[in-house]
């Protein structure tokens, strides 16, 4: 099986898109978590919402964005809430299913909504 990712402007302006969502979704994370809020879906979802703006052609580009709005996920729960027994990253990942199940779901509907937000917005050919 061949894996083409066509470079064409729109596929790496729904890239860009996604890291500025992602961003921006990661900053707003915390500036609602300093009023007492826990929006663990903004990351990954605005993300997945900032790429699936962009027409573009790829249906790896919501696999990449996908994958990406998990990684942003977990890394924004890490900056959150480190464990306490050790506050590394390693021992973090190694750690996920101790975490709360409601925490769990959010990363994994974050992922979720990075992947469906550029799947459902590609342009068929």
């Amino acid at each position: 099986m061949k894996v083409e990712f066509n470079r064409s402007p729109s596929d790496v302006l729904a890239i860009v898109a996604a890291v500025a969502g992602g961003a921006l979704g990661y900053a707003g994370f915390f500036w609602l978590s300093a009023s007492g809020y826990y929006a663990l879906l903004l990351p990954g979802g605005l993300a997945g919402v900032a790429a699936g703006l962009v027409a573009h052609r790829s249906p790896w580009i919501a696999y990449l964005v996908g994958a990406g709005g998990l990684v942003l996920g977990v890394f924004t729960e890490f900056r959150a809430a480190p464990f306490v027994a050790d506050d590394s990253f390693w021992y973090f990942l190694t750690h996920l299913t101790d975490l709360r199940p409601i925490t769990q779901v959010m990363v994994l509907l974050s992922g979720a909504i990075a992947f469906w937000g550029p799947f459902r917005s590609r342009v068929r050919t």
